[in-house]
């Protein structure tokens, strides 16, 4: 089928934004709207269709939105299954999660499989972005670990990806290293542009990140769930990531996050990845996949202020136009997502952050 393209809204210049920028969401206070957040947005299916709305060629830093992309190496090398990781290890290799009990458990198994130590992680320490679990390490009066940061399930998983290579684990986040040269190599071949072209810097968790346009990072999560035509290994360690995400959502992310709850709402047809400054990203089999028909899809949001509240109702309204929950709204629990309630000290809602972008009738 041939390619389709359409681009949403008005092109303006404002402070913090792109002339090509749209309207993604806005935020009300009373009856008026207080603030805006405007970016892009890019929607590709594996039948060749492609939509966008702003500049989706602009390339953004992909922070952890590609963190599943860069779990295929530890899979495709072998490791993981030598290593027997679990379905639980696994998600947390592509989560930014809450630093519960749980996820913490789960990333000291991860370095077990190697005999590794959580000095050797090289993510910095940081509060449990759970409540509970924060207040918990407050009360013992401890202060939070490297396990506790969001990101060292991934750190963990370099680091036995690095062992299985012979590479010094002192050096696996080196960008030249062998591991994360592998890493670039697989991520680049996903999103299909040549490694070269990505740019890399230094993410917030201390690993290399990966620049590139929002129309590749979609283009990489269509792939993630169609992998057909990849070859066996790439295709097997696309499937593997997706069951272990499945079959683990709570290691994703963590109870209440939109990542979790997306994966519960539709079990086996949606991985979601949120990344930091305003990037999300959802693959995705819409109802009838099984059918042998052309039905996945990927998903790629930039807010240009960074604020990930400027995302959630473009999510929700994007995966019910698609027809992800077989036609119908999105369920209730992600209600709050869908329009976000604006709440005041008093936990009074004053206002709510809902959808500005406008959503086609038909892709």
């Amino acid at each position: 089928m041939p390619s389709s393209s359409q681009t949403a809204g008005t092109p303006s210049i404002a402070a913090g934004r792109r002339p090509a920028d749209v309207l993604l969401a806005e935020v009300t206070r009373g009856a008026f709207v207080e603030s805006e957040h405007h970016g892009a947005v890019a929607l590709v299916f594996d039948d060749g269709r492609s939509w966008t709305a702003g500049d989706a060629q602009q390339p953004v830093w992909t922070r952890s939105a590609i963190k599943p992309f860069q779990a295929l190496p530890l899979v495709e090398s072998g490791a993981a299954a030598r290593l027997g990781l679990s379905d639980e290890e696994l998600a947390l290799c592509c989560a930014s999660h809450d630093g519960t009990a749980s996820h913490v458990a789960t990333a000291r198994q991860l370095l077990a499989r190697g005999g590794l130590v959580e000095e050797q992680l090289g993510c910095g320490p940081h509060l449990p972005f759970d409540r509970a679990a924060a207040l918990e390490l407050a009360r013992a009066g401890r202060r939070p670990e490297r396990v506790h940061n969001n990101c060292s399930g991934k750190h963990a998983g370099f680091l036995l990806l690095a062992q299985s290579l012979g590479q010094s684990l002192a050096e696996y986040l080196d960008p030249q290293g062998l591991a994360q040269m592998r890493v670039r190599a697989a991520v680049a071949e996903l999103v299909g542009l040549p490694p070269g072209s990505l740019d890399v810097a230094t993410d917030g968790c201390g690993a290399p990140t990966l620049r590139m346009p929002l129309t590749a990072l979609a283009a990489g999560f269509c792939r993630l769930m169609n992998p057909r035509g990849l070859g066996s290994v790439r295709e097997a360690a696309c499937i593997r990531l997706r069951t272990a995400i499945q079959n683990a959502p709570v290691q994703l992310a963590g109870e209440g996050r939109l990542g979790t709850l997306l994966v519960r709402s539709a079990p086996g047809r949606v991985v979601p990845k949120n990344g930091a400054e305003g990037v999300y990203a959802v693959g995705g089999l819409l109802p009838g996949a099984g059918d042998g028909a052309a039905r996945a899809f990927g998903l790629a949001i930039k807010v240009r202020d960074g604020a990930e509240r400027g995302y959630f109702p473009v999510v929700i309204a994007l995966l019910e136009g698609l027809g992800l929950w077989d036609g119908a709204r999105a369920p209730a629990a992600l209600a709050d997502f869908a329009e976000t309630p604006v709440r005041n000290t008093n936990q009074l809602t004053v206002g709510c952050v809902r959808l500005a972008l406008e959503i086609p009738r038909s892709w």
